[in-house]
Order: structure tokens, then sequence, then C-alpha cells
């Protein structure tokens, strides 16, 4: 099948990585612009161009895809581009621009999204860790026929998975990427035998999964114990949950609910214990036992070896 990929993210790659070798003919991709970014803020090109180069696939760029908006003449030329494409369908994963309605009606089977949520649940930007924060107990993917609203699409295609108690947002990306990845291939192929069933997301249930800021990465000790640990796992690897001790701001990247979970303390944020076992922190309810730490422009270390160089004791409280 002839078509276009829109995506920018590793995620995203996955899935242009799997239609490649599938076989399809991809006349176009479309990506983010490159992005500046590390310490000499050199210019960055996604996941995705990446792999489009490395392959000789066209790439287009565009700021903005809206023909009426501050980047007319970005928009106006990949209309050109998408045109001269003459896909039969636009594939959709993780791009990062919103697909006004000239691109969702070009391609003759429209644009098929890859969504990680069992939708409606989890709609919007951070589905994956939003999943994790919440506590649930599974996730999937959906692919879904894109219309003009935030993934309100009918479902073509739904696999759901289990979120472990060990999942973090990086471990569960890479399982619900290569998920993603095999179920468009799965989605195309009935697509050309004429054979996906489109069907109307349920109106129960609808839940948005707001993007991810650095400003959530503070921790609040006055929550219960087992959602600090959820939010830790959640912010694995982006932007990493951190709380201020002293005159620093310590990472938290691994951590368990310690036994003693019905504890309620007033002393929330103060260390109880710190050893080989990790470090053992009073919550609003409960205890948190941290095995990894970080300290700013230093590496992630396990407990035993932080503590090595930068001593806790007991009654040092981190800053809720």
């Amino acid at each position: 099948m002839r078509l276009i990929f829109a995506g920018t993210p590793e995620f995203s790659r996955s899935a242009l990585q799997r239609l490649h070798g599938a076989g399809h003919r991809i006349a176009l991709v479309l990506t983010q612009p490159d992005r500046a970014a590390g310490r000499g803020l050199k210019l960055h090109a996604s996941p995705v161009k990446q792999f489009a180069l490395m392959h000789e696939i066209a790439v287009a760029q565009p700021r903005s895809l809206r023909l009426d908006g501050k980047y007319t003449d970005d928009a106006a030329a990949a209309r050109t581009a998408i045109e001269a494409a003459q896909a039969d369908v636009m594939v959709v994963a993780a791009y990062g621009l919103i697909l006004p309605q000239w691109v969702l009606d070009l391609p003759r089977l429209g644009c098929l999204n890859i969504h990680a949520s069992l939708l409606p649940r989890g709609r919007g930007a951070a589905p994956i860790q939003r999943a994790i924060e919440a506590g649930d107990g599974e996730t999937g993917v959906t692919i879904m026929q894109m219309d003009a609203g935030l993934d309100t699409g009918d479902m073509l295609l739904v696999q759901s998975l289990p979120i472990t108690p060990l999942d973090t947002s990086g471990s569960l990306h890479d399982k619900l990427a290569s998920l993603g990845a095999d179920m468009i291939v799965e989605a195309l192929e009935l697509a050309g035998q004429g054979r996906l069933a489109p069907a109307p997301q349920p109106l129960a249930g609808v839940t948005y999964a707001h993007k991810i800021t650095k400003q959530e990465a503070a921790i609040d000790w006055t929550q219960p114990a087992p959602l600090i640990a959820r939010r830790i796992r959640a912010f694995d690897p982006f932007p990493g949950a951190a709380s201020r001790l002293s005159s620093e701001v310590i990472k938290l990247w691994h951590s368990e609910i310690d036994s003693d979970i019905s504890i309620t303390h007033k002393d929330y944020g103060t260390i109880l214990s710190a050893n080989t076992g990790g470090v053992r922190i009073a919550c609003g309810n409960g205890v948190l036992r941290v095995m990894e730490l970080q300290r700013p422009g230093g590496k992630r270390l396990a407990a035993a070896d932080f503590l090595r160089g930068f001593a806790l004791v007991p009654g040092m409280r981190f800053e809720a």
C-alpha cells in the first residue's frame, strides 16, 4: 500500500520501521522540525527523520499544517508534497501537529492513528505516563480512524496488555511501541481487503491524558506512599521525580512501598533510615523505600553507591 507516515519520537519510529519492513511504499514522511538539544543546543533530527533519511524516503517538516495560520508557507508546501504523494492512507503516530480537515480528507482511506491507550480512556498527549500514575492495571493500543476531534475517531483495532508493578513509562513505552507497530501492519492488511470494521468510541469512560510538565516532577510528600511510587514510575525517564534536600534537588528513580503502609506521618518527607537496602522516607500515609537516586549532574545510582558520596541520615527531611 502507498502511504504517508506522520510521526516524530521513538514511539513513531518503531511503527515506521515495521511498515517499511513489511514492504509498504512510504511516499512521504512528515515529522517535526529539528530541535535544539544538549549542552551545545545543536539541532537534532527526530528519530523518524533519521530513519527516513537512512532509507532515502522523502521528508517534510512543516511548522504547521494550517493554511490560514501563522506558517501558511509551510502548510502550502506541505500540501503540495502530500498531494504529490498520492497516498492511499496516512499513518499517524505521535506526530505533534494537529491535522486540519484538508489533510484528513486527502488520502483515499483517510488517516489512521496509533494511540497508546484503550480509548476512550487516555485521550491526549501522555497516555502512557497517566496510566501508570492513575494505577491502571492495563493499557494497550487503539488503531483509530482520525477525525477532527482530539482522539475521538472510530476504533478500528484494539489490543490490551497489563501494566506490571515494575513498569516505568520507559518500559511501558517500548512494549506499546512494539504492539502498535504490529497492529498498524495488521490494520493496513485488513484495510486492503476491505475488512476493517469501524466502531464508535463508548460515550462513557472518557479521560484525558494531559501533557507531562517539568513542574510535576516535584514530589508532594503529604501524599500516600502508593501514589508517590506510581508517580516516580510514571515520570521515569521524563521528567524524573525529584525533591529538594538541603541545597540540592535529588531525583528518585526506583522505589517500593515499605511494609508499614498504614502508618500516618506528620513529619512527611523525613528520612527514617538510609542503608544499602534503600532510603526509607515517611509519606503522608505509609513509608516509601527508595533504591535509586541521582544528584544534579550525576548518574543514577543504587542507594548503596549513592550513600558512599552523599550522607543521608535519619531525621533529614525532603521538602514537600
